[in-house]
């Protein structure tokens, strides 16, 4: 598959017209933001592919030789209609802690989440791939074996999932079965504590914790404050019975605003809120945020109305999405609007931690990382269908529909995410000289 041949400058215009589409009410609310996402994406390819999931979808859904409005191999009523991740590239997995109390290395980040075509997360995650190893010099043959150990090891683990495995025989990664980069992650969350947390964010005064001044947290006027717990008000009510069993949990000990200014949360007005957590005791207390959650970009190039209005608001959305793909989701987790927008409610975990590829360079390390995170892809898949609570979207088993159609075409699945990563990750560094230019130049409007 070849990249499409346009010329730099009209590349140039569609990226400009999807960021229009994407980030224009956010950039103009907060050029400011925006003039610091820009940069971060202007360091390397992949920061460009990680903050362009809309760029990837137009191209995907056009006909411009990476995919087509029409479907597509190994997709049919059903597999067009799994739960998806929606941003899934190699950067998005890491650790957190389970309703549970264990620690679960997955994947994270689900604002993208929707319901859509399984083989898009697929092709994304593919096309990362490319990126990561162009980026570590790897070979196009190297890059190609990579992309085959992924799709092998997903096509093993959804056709153990469809057939029924145990599961003692597909399970989590923990610090128990991890190993590797993985078991590394896992550790790192395992050394950090609540207190840790606590300390970075907030102080004693007069014998009660309070947010710290400065480190990016916002004063609050009164109104502005009102509205914001009102809004937490509403949150109460989304979370699960489960979540309250201890009500003081919830006592509101302070609020600060802050703003977003991450790859992903540019222009996004968030705030925190500090709980009173489990007990009385201080080193207990309880960081949430409160974060207008955006539209999907993923979600412009689904027609299908049920799946569009099955959801009040992005918030809402964000929530219901990583409870169906997230096993034991975080006890916090919520939603609620503010302002008239949806916004999602999560903890700010001290048990979060990044996959960091920085030190990951042996191609067989490589490998061995890319094949968790194969079979890690298909689990997530595989949580979300007619037993996960959701049957109204998915009323089917998504793992045996899925394995379904790869048996189907067994010899064709590798080769198909093969010539997708090569010429989308040709297109996404083409891409991003292009961006880089457009940037320094003054070419992007607002900024």
């Amino acid at each position: 598959m070849s990249v499409p041949q346009l010329s730099a400058e009209q590349r140039g215009e569609q990226i400009l017209a999807v960021f229009d589409t994407a980030f224009g009410e956010l950039l103009a609310a907060d050029p400011a933001a925006f003039r610091v996402k820009f940069r971060k994406m202007a360091a390397s390819a992949f920061a460009f592919y990680r903050g362009t999931a809309g760029l990837f979808y137009h191209d995907l859904t056009a006909d411009i030789g990476f995919g087509s409005k029409r479907g597509g191999p190994y997709l049919d009523e059903r597999t067009s209609r799994v739960w998806i991740h929606g941003d899934l590239h190699a950067e998005n997995f890491g650790t957190y802690m389970d309703a549970n109390g264990r620690l679960i290395f997955n994947v994270n980040d689900f604002d993208e989440a929707y319901v859509g075509p399984f083989t898009w997360d697929l092709k994304r995650f593919a096309a990362s791939v490319a990126l990561v190893g162009y980026a570590k010099a790897l070979s196009d043959d190297q890059i190609t074996e990579l992309v085959k150990v992924y799709a092998a090891a997903y096509r093993e683990r959804i056709h153990a999932l469809a057939t029924g495995a145990k599961s003692d025989e597909v399970p989590p990664f923990t610090l128990d079965t991890a190993e590797g980069p993985l078991l590394d992650a896992l550790r790192d969350a395992r050394s950090l504590t609540r207190f840790g947390l606590l300390d970075s964010m907030t102080e004693i005064r007069d014998f009660e914790r309070r947010f710290a001044p400065g480190g990016g947290s916002i004063e609050l006027d009164a109104a502005t404050r009102y509205k914001v717990l009102a809004a937490f008000d509403g949150y109460l009510e989304t979370l699960p019975e489960s979540s309250l069993t201890r009500p003081d949990s919830y006592r509101v000990k302070d609020v600060v605003g802050r703003r977003g200014i991450g790859i992903g949360s540019a222009g996004l007005p968030s705030y925190n809120i500090l709980l009173e957590g489990n007990s009385d005791a201080l080193e207990n207390d309880v960081v949430i945020y409160i974060k207008q959650a955006q539209t999907p970009a993923v979600s412009r190039h689904i027609t299908d109305p049920s799946i569009r209005e099955y959801f009040q608001h992005e918030g809402h959305r964000t929530v219901i999405s990583q409870r169906a793909l997230q096993a034991h989701a975080d006890p916090w987790l919520g939603w609620t609007e503010l302002d008239g927008a949806g916004q999602l409610v999560a903890e700010v975990s001290p048990y979060a931690v990044d996959l960091d590829w920085g030190d990951i360079d042996d191609p067989e390390e490589i490998a061995s990382v890319v094949a968790d995170l194969g079979r890690a892809t298909a689990t997530m898949h595989a949580a979300a269908d007619d037993e996960s609570g959701h049957s109204e979207l998915v009323p089917f088993s998504t793992e045996r529909a899925i394995d379904a159609a790869i048996a189907a075409d067994e010899d064709g699945f590798a080769g198909l995410l093969v010539d997708f990563a090569h010429s989308y990750g040709a297109r996404a560094r083409a891409d991003h000289q292009i961006f880089v230019d457009l940037f320094r130049n003054g070419r992007i409007p607002g900024l």
